[in-house]
């Protein structure tokens, strides 16, 4: 027994004397460095700095920021996506907590004769492409948007393919190519074409028409989405760093593996809005499918042109969708330069396009999709207001999946599994459970977004319009979204009927 202590003590005592030289060591080469200068004045410990830093993107949510404060997404939203993606009770008691002053507050306006359980109706169905030889055809308002296999694991898109059909609603690929968990989930797909054509590429990465046949071979495929512009990054191409590229991501988007993998600011086909057209009539024609477009607005000047040529080619002619992104969106990682100053908030850019769509009789034939933040039932329902068909989102998603908003994306470090291809932390993401979270969160805002509906006195979410929505001013009153963004009435009606 002597023995053992006296090991020990020596041990701790080695223990000691080791930890004391390698602070010295610390302390010594502190000292002479000229590069950082708080290590320079406090050897060893100005050290702690950099791990505080580090520490404090996780703490700030827990301890520190208020439940409506923190950015991008506050947690008060995050508790709601959570509750829903579980299927609790989103009820709460004492009020809100959400300040209703600041400038641009969303209330929507009551009604005297709330719609009874029994009046209310199914949500319409809409179709995609009616010059297309395969039209699609689906109900629900809200829907998954575009994250790629490769920004996203692998058991993150086989549970939100899986989470998708079961809830009914179509799941965007995202610029990555089509994975054998896009299909194996057996959700209706988007699939998107990026700038550097993954998946449906040839050697010198231009557009393959035999693989973006193959593609469009799949039932699943349902529409395809050319993505000129993303919330994270507009006038900037994807960003893949070369620990994501992994053999099987590397072989779906036929790129070279272990090499970062980024894509031009924008596609090598399309220098104008003629180039545009022609680019989608290229793709539909190949595919047989309904094709849109994707984009951040900066300014209108050239979706103007793009109209004004619709008219002149044909009402065929026409994009079959616009995706319309907010600057403030997007899962992916970006220069900060980009994401806080480049692009139009969807608050100002969703009611431009639809009310310029509007000006030239487009509106029936170019269906709006509505991107970025998107995460609550209320802001769903205010891009329905506005005037979207539909609304679609990915951060909601992830959030439902598991993220706890880490800020680890870009990295291979994801606590939650939902970003990185470690897979000792894939493990911790379940695809069956988050499936069934994937399918309570959707289900959930479809039901809450009824529920606004009903209180505004409209039968189902698609009857809403701009005067169900008022918007606070700078004099702390609130006008109606009709008077905010006049909705203008359609000029040309001759042009909806070809």
């Amino acid at each position: 027994m002597l023995t053992l202590i006296n090991v020990l003590a020596q041990l701790f005592v080695f223990l000691v004397g080791l930890g004391i030289l390698v602070i010295a060591i610390v302390y010594v080469l502190d000292r002479v460095q000229k590069k950082h200068a708080i290590r320079r004045n406090f050897p060893v410990i100005g050290r702690f700095r950099y791990w505080f830093e580090h520490l404090g993107e996780f703490f700030r949510q827990y301890f520190f920021a208020l439940d409506r404060e923190e950015m991008p997404f506050n947690r008060a939203e995050r508790s709601w996506v959570y509750r829903a993606a579980k299927g609790e009770n989103n009820i709460v008691a004492f009020g809100s907590t959400r300040d209703l002053r600041p400038v641009g507050t969303v209330i929507f306006v009551n009604c005297a004769f709330p719609t009874l359980k029994k009046d209310a109706v199914d949500t319409t169905e809409i179709t995609f492409g009616p010059f297309a030889d395969s039209p699609y055809t689906t109900q629900s308002v809200f829907h998954i948007s575009g994250m790629s296999y490769g920004a996203i694991s692998k058991p993150a898109v086989l549970a939100l393919s899986n989470g998708a059909r079961q809830s009914g609603i179509w799941m965007n690929t995202g610029e990555g190519g089509l994975a054998p968990q896009h299909l194996e989930g057996g959700a209706d797909l988007v699939f998107q074409i990026g700038t550097a054509k993954y998946g449906v590429r040839d050697a010198e990465g231009n557009l393959s028409d035999e693989r973006l046949a193959a593609v469009a071979a799949h039932e699943q495929v349902r529409m395809f989405e050319i993505k000129l512009s993303q919330g994270a990054k507009p006038g900037k191409g994807g960003i893949l760093p070369a620990e994501k590229v992994t053999e099987e991501i590397a072989n779906i988007r036929l790129i070279a593996p272990r090499k970062d993998s980024i894509s031009p600011n924008r596609h090598r086909e399309v220098n104008s809005e003629s180039d545009l057209l022609d680019f989608i009539g290229r793709i539909r024609r190949i595919t047989g499918k309904p094709t849109g477009f994707k984009a951040v607005v900066g300014n209108y000047d050239w979706l103007e042109t793009l109209c004004s040529q619709i008219k002149t080619r044909g009402i065929e002619s026409a994009p079959d969708f616009i995706t319309v992104d907010s600057a403030d969106g997007g899962t992916g990682a970006a220069p900060m330069s980009l994401i806080d100053y480049m692009g139009l908030p969807i608050k100002e850019s969703l009611p431009g396009v639809v009310d310029l769509l509007n000006r030239h009789g487009l509106k029936d034939r170019i269906k709006v999709i509505a991107s970025g933040k998107l995460i609550t039932p209320a802001e769903v329902a205010w891009a329905i207001c506005v005037g979207a068909d539909f609304v679609v989102c990915a951060r909601g998603f992830m959030f439902a999946l598991g993220c706890i908003q880490a800020l680890q994306c870009h990295k291979n470090t994801c606590p939650t599994g939902v970003t990185t291809h470690d897979p000792s932390l894939q493990r911790g993401l379940d695809p069956t459970d988050k499936a069934g979270r994937v399918r309570e969160y959707a289900q959930g805002i479809r039901k809450e977004v009824g529920v606004i509906a009903h209180s505004c006195g409209v039968a189902e979410p698609r009857e809403l319009q701009r005067a169900h929505c008022r918007v606070v001013q700078e004099d702390g009153a609130t006008i109606p979204l009709d008077q905010l963004f006049p909705d203008e009435l359609r000029v040309d009606e001759t042009t909806t009927n070809g």
